[in-house]
């Protein structure tokens, strides 16, 4: 049986690198970021990462609370476990990759709305998508993160270093577009979210040979 040891800044990085892989695909939520970005301002693209945030968060603690009812099955079985959650890591990048996020486009509205009303539908758009609960899976066990009998302390810090790690994905995106607002078009949503793709499946190919090695890989 493994004996897994946590640090707070292992949850931190942990927690922020699960941000980041969570929000940076550009599924129906990413294109909406961006499209209002270019079309109502770059916060309120920003607000409208805020509300998947909120939506993803949401899915990991159900994620990670259900899992830690397994925990001596995942304790006993993280080897395993790891490079299933390398391969759930591969498909998904490799989904990315082929994916063409431009077909989420919809037509922009006229009106702008108010910060509450972008933050809610941008909440409800990614909520009605549980399948994300599936990646979170496959994360989770990548990394280790669900730790029970951690002081609450500890177990905050990861899940608030999963919104830290969203809100800085949001935040580089919407300022990103913003500042290449004249030149930015469909390609550049399209090769966007190739590159992404590209990172995942790296990443989780060097945690599929790390895992093998039995060397450390967050």
């Amino acid at each position: 049986m493994f004996q897994i040891e946590v640090t707070i800044l292992d949850l931190l990085i942990k927690g922020f690198i699960v941000g980041i892989v969570v929000s940076a695909p550009l599924g129906p939520v990413g294109v909406l970021c961006i499209q209002r970005t270019l079309n109502k301002g770059r916060w309120y693209g920003f607000v409208t990462g805020l509300g998947a945030s909120l939506s993803d968060i949401t899915y990991a603690l159900f994620t990670g609370y259900g899992m830690s009812f397994i925990f001596d099955f995942i304790n006993t079985n993280i080897f395993y476990l790891q490079l299933l959650g390398s391969v759930m890591l591969l498909a998904f990048g490799f989904y990315t990759f082929r994916s063409n996020p431009v077909q989420s486009i919809r037509p922009a509205s006229s009106s702008k709305g108010t910060y509450l009303h972008n933050f809610v539908t941008a909440f409800v758009v990614t909520l009605s998508n549980p399948l994300i609960i599936f990646l979170f899976i496959g994360l989770f066990a990548r990394f280790a993160f669900v730790i029970p009998g951690i002081p609450v302390f500890e177990e905050i810090v990861g899940y608030l270093a999963i919104v830290l790690g969203a809100l800085t994905w949001w935040l580089g995106l919407t300022f990103f577009v913003s500042k290449v607002r004249s030149r930015f078009n469909l390609r550049g949503i399209w090769l966007i979210n190739r590159i992404i793709g590209v990172v995942v499946m790296v990443v989780s190919l060097f945690g599929f040979i790390f895992t093998l090695l039995g060397a450390s890989f967050y």
